[in-house]
């Protein structure tokens, strides 16, 4: 088994120590990335990164939040080996279990109590500069305005077809796994994140009317910046890529690698929506 961490997060080198011990103790062997053995020093095969561990093992341990399992998702997408996400975080969607379940949820994994969800991802290219810049997202790409708070102006295209000029603070192309983040708290839907669909959400728009958009999953979404200042900032999973000029363009598809995660037996994705976001009844 693989176990990868968050290395800018001392206390995550407990866990992982604590993990390489449950492992070795079910008289399993231990691989981890060169990052995470300097981190928690543990004696395990230590192979050069995520996706050369996730090459040796059956199964790789993200120890960290939902940051450390979008990195590690990005880096192994399209290996077939599964992700069980360990919560040392805060809310945490992305990640099946809290560290003090760490026991209970292996000893689940020894006897077979648990299934495989498959992710998807979407892909980006920008044209900036006359530059090209492409990569991957589990949960969103975003289009922002940058360092000034001013509306910026993003048309959209989806298949070649005008849908609207947005006007706002931005635009949040989700996948299913995305729509609890970034696009949830711009006032987007909850998707199950076994659907296939991509979602698009304006961030504060200028026209109270525009809403959040579900498109079918093999849609092509196309957005040129239009606003000469300020100028917008491109971002996937939270990372800033690079800024955008007025003039410039970010083509959106599904992309043809995704993930799989490990879900323990007994969890489920409503159950996490009820614990996370409070979601409660009320009785009369």
């Amino acid at each position: 088994m693989g176990v990868v961490g968050n290395v800018d997060k001392p206390a995550c080198g407990r866990v992982v120590s604590a993990a390489a011990r449950l492992i070795q103790s079910a008289g399993r062997s231990v691989a981890t990335d060169v990052a995470t053995q300097r981190l928690a020093r543990i004696e395990a095969q230590v192979y050069a990164d995520a996706p050369t561990l996730a090459q040796n093992v059956d199964l790789v341990l993200v120890c960290g939040g939902d940051g450390t399992m979008l990195r590690v998702a990005r880096e192994i997408a399209g290996l077939p080996t599964p992700m069980l996400g360990v919560n040392i975080g805060g809310l945490g969607f992305l990640t099946a279990v809290s560290s003090r379940q760490l026991g209970d949820a292996l000893e689940r994994v020894w006897s077979g109590r648990f299934s495989f969800e498959r992710r998807t991802l979407l892909e980006a290219t920008a044209l900036h500069g006359g530059r090209r810049w492409q990569g991957r997202a589990l949960n969103d790409v975003v289009i922002s305005h940058g360092s000034e708070s001013r509306l910026i102006d993003l048309d959209v295209l989806v298949d070649g077809a005008p849908v609207t000029c947005y006007r706002g603070d931005g635009l949040v192309i989700s996948t299913p796994t995305g729509s609890t983040a970034y696009s949830l708290a711009a006032g987007g839907a909850v998707v199950l994140p076994t659907a296939q669909v991509i979602e698009l959400t304006p961030i504060c728009p200028h026209t109270l009317s525009n809403r959040s958009l579900i498109l079918p999953h093999n849609a092509k979404v196309e957005v040129q910046v239009l606003t000469r200042r300020p100028l917008a900032v491109l971002s996937a999973d939270g990372e800033v890529v690079t800024e955008l000029e007025a003039g410039d363009r970010v083509r959106i598809r599904l992309s043809r690698d995704c993930v799989r995660l490990m879900h323990l037996e007994g969890s489920s994705f409503f159950e996490a929506l009820r614990s996370k976001l409070h979601w409660r009844g009320t009785t009369l």
